[in-house]
């Protein structure tokens, strides 16, 4: 699963769309109109962001429309911060 993250997190786009949705859900023409790259590249990205978990999506009618999945985010910040050790007790 972590690789699968870092692989999705490792892309620029993916990790703009990410920063688009700290903000709250929006829909797919919502994202895409932040880019300057076709409809369905950023439906791709999207697809390699829900398959790494990151985003979760939820289809009203015609619409669907995502937001952060958190808690693998805060998953990721706890392997990270433990991977990191706490250096304020090294001197």
């Amino acid at each position: 699963m972590l690789q699968d993250t870092l692989r999705a997190l490792a892309d620029p786009t993916r990790r703009e769309i990410l920063n688009l949705l700290k903000n709250g859900r929006l829909s797919a023409g919502e994202i895409t109109q932040h880019f300057s790259v076709s409809a369905p590249s950023i439906s791709r990205h999207l697809s390699v962001l829900k398959e790494a978990d990151l985003i979760r999506d939820q289809r009203e009618g015609k619409y669907i429309y995502y937001q952060l999945n958190a808690s693998v985010l805060e998953e990721i910040l706890l392997w990270i911060t433990d991977l990191k050790g706490d250096k304020d007790h090294e001197e």
